[in-house]
């Protein structure tokens, strides 16, 4: 699975605009493999999707980067009632360094 991944976007609107424009370019595309999935309910997925740089106790420096196979390593941030997530490579920060959607 590919994804553009986004480098210190604010918000998830940021990150729809930047996805809607970066469609078509697979070279901008990464690889990456999902570590580990977080359900937040609806408030809690609004506050995240709102301000990707607050601190999460949930991401740590364990988590991110790149692994063996090359692929990066992500979280993924569900609203546990839409489903929509966020893909994050927080490069072991506790914030979402890295940000894309699944497409």
């Amino acid at each position: 699975m590919k994804a553009h991944f986004a480098r210190k976007l604010n918000n998830l609107e940021q990150l729809k605009e930047l996805t809607e424009l970066t469609l078509g370019e697979e070279e901008t595309k990464d690889s990456y493999k999902i570590i580990k999935e977080i359900k937040l309910n609806p408030a809690e997925f609004r506050a995240f999707s709102a301000d990707f740089f607050k601190d999460w106790d949930w991401l740590t420096s364990e988590d991110g980067g790149r692994g063996p196979d090359g692929k990066l390593r992500c979280t993924k941030v569900i609203n546990s009632e839409t489903s929509e997530a966020v893909l994050v490579n927080n490069e072991g920060f506790s914030y979402a360094r890295y940000t894309a959607l699944e497409i």
